[in-house]
């Protein structure tokens, strides 16, 4: 069972940053140990994109921190579009189509893959603003 949720996991997911991949290996590790219910597999997922989210609201609070002027006006503008593209992601893995499987696995990794991306944007524009 691990090789197929590895390759599952891994065939939606783009290249995640360090602590992303630990966390991936934390929901391997959550998958592995459950009962192989796919609401056991959702409760890893759950607990993968919390971590995710986690992150992201800290990164947010700090970049948004450092910025000012219209910049942090445009910051805020382009995070708010942002977590309207974040919840409409990953829909088609979820919608049912694709049976529940793919629901509680390719779901899960792509939109952690979603939420990673936009931590290592927001931290390279942290590194732009430092500057200011």
């Amino acid at each position: 069972m691990a090789v197929f949720l590895t390759l599952a996991a891994g065939g939606a997911s783009p290249a995640f940053s360090e602590d992303s991949d630990r966390w991936e290996k934390d929901w391997q590790s959550c998958m592995d140990k459950s009962d192989g219910s796919n609401a056991a597999w959702g409760g890893c997922g759950q607990q993968w994109l919390k971590r995710e989210d986690d992150k992201l609201n800290a990164t947010w609070k700090k970049v948004f921190e450092q910025a000012t002027g219209q910049t942090k006006t445009d910051l805020l503008a382009e995070q708010r579009l942002w977590n309207t593209y974040k919840e409409g992601s990953c829909q088609l893995y979820a919608n049912g189509d694709w049976g529940a499987e793919r629901a509680v696995l390719d779901y899960v990794s792509c939109r952690a893959g979603v939420i990673d991306k936009r931590i290592t944007d927001l931290e390279s524009y942290g590194e732009l603003f430092k500057g200011n």
